[in-house]
């Protein structure tokens, strides 16, 4: 039994051996960033904010909204395009940005016991090992 390829398969291969990972791994990232849009809800905070910064807050609340929508719904389609055709090389069809957050956040480590410098296994100035009975050894004495 003979077996063609076809000349889809053909011109996947050609376009897969084409490209260098730098870019489709660029181009795939950039795709799962857009994905997460719906979630961050960047585009859709920003534009409310842009809105009512520059028309005020009754434009805001139309005019920003569904510009917010339209953005986030643009962002995610595109997404979609980039993560299913990563292997296939092109440049961005949207401008890139870093992760889109509303003007007035600033991204931060949260601050809670478990991302702070290892006070649970006992490296913060106190006994390295409190546990044991007896233990009388301290790291900064």
């Amino acid at each position: 039994m003979r077996t063609e390829l076809k000349p889809l398969s053909v011109l996947t291969l050609a376009a897969l051996l084409a490209t260098g990972c730098a870019s489709a791994e660029k181009k795939l990232g950039r795709g799962l960033n857009n994905l997460t849009e719906p979630t961050r809800m960047g585009e859709f905070q920003r534009s409310v904010e842009k809105s009512y910064l520059e028309d005020g807050g009754d434009v805001a609340m139309g005019h920003g909204v569904v510009r917010g929508l339209h953005r986030t719904v643009t962002r995610t389609v595109v997404g979609a395009f980039e993560v299913a055709t990563f292997p296939i090389p092109s440049g961005p069809l949207i401008r890139p940005v870093k992760p889109v957050y509303a003007d007035s956040y600033k991204p931060r480590v949260i601050d809670v016991p478990n991302l702070q410098t290892s006070t649970h296994i006992g490296f913060d100035g106190a006994d390295v090992a409190p546990f044991v009975p007896g233990s009388r050894f301290h790291i900064f004495d």
